[in-house]
């Protein structure tokens, strides 16, 4: 089952820290599509992944300029 979360328009930490929140329900294996046009995300979202365990997919950029981040909950 594939969650989606909207942060476009937050900055810095606000993304990161919605994210961990949309998480923490989630079942290990799930995966969580962020959008975001925080332009800080490209270094917030691996750092995350890494300090909490949970896996960074994929990172796309859009065509309006913002970026879909594909996190797996370990």
């Amino acid at each position: 089952m594939s969650h989606d979360l909207d942060t476009r328009g937050l900055l810095c930490p606000l993304p990161v820290l919605k994210t961990r929140k949309r998480l923490k329900p989630l079942k290990s294996g799930e995966i969580l599509s962020v959008l975001t046009d925080d332009p800080a995300a490209i270094v917030d979202f691996p750092h995350y992944c890494s300090e909490s365990g949970n896996v960074l997919i994929d990172i796309k950029t859009l065509e309006d300029g913002s970026a879909r981040f594909l996190v797996k909950k370990s």
